[in-house]
């Protein structure tokens, strides 16, 4: 049953008591990997491996996520800051635990490429923040591996004109 979050702001991001930052990078500049997080919120499934279905809700503030193993998110759009950042609020979720969670993508120009990095701020009592701690390895190597395969699908397009 999905459960109503704790709102929060921007500033999350940077007070939340558990904060999962992780870095890499891609050869896409950031215009493209900020187009495909923000602007093309259907295509999250073809590169990002947790995510089975994206889609944009309330006129593109919004977004509905579902992960593999059932988990759905309703989110709000907190920052949307072309070729900069990409971040949103979960409002509802039927996760167990989580009771306030802000993701934040954060983009800067690397070269011709693009430096991406991703923080998960999140609260919830004593056994989700020590589970999260547990995970943090697992979500960081899916973070990578999904950042690979869009920066795989972004050359391809450009490598195919589009």
């Amino acid at each position: 049953m999905a459960r109503r979050l704790r709102p929060v702001g921007l500033d999350f991001i940077e007070d939340a008591p558990v904060r999962l930052v992780f870095d890499t990078g891609t050869a896409a500049p950031p215009e493209a990997v900020y187009h495909a997080l923000a602007e093309e919120v259907t295509g999250w499934p073809a590169w990002f491996g947790a995510v089975t279905l994206a889609r944009p809700t309330q006129g593109g503030a919004g977004r509905e996520i579902r992960l593999r193993g059932g988990v759905r998110f309703e989110e709000t759009v907190m920052a949307a800051d072309p070729d900069q950042r990409y971040a949103y609020r979960v409002d509802t979720t039927n996760a167990p635990g989580v009771r306030a969670l802000l993701e934040e993508w954060r983009l800067t120009p690397a070269g011709s490429g693009t430096h991406v990095r991703w923080t998960f701020a999140a609260d919830g009592p004593t056994a989700f923040r020590l589970g999260l701690a547990a995970a943090r390895p697992g979500l960081g190597h899916s973070f990578r591996t999904a950042v690979r395969a869009l920066d795989r699908q972004l050359t391809a397009r450009r490598g195919a004109g589009q």
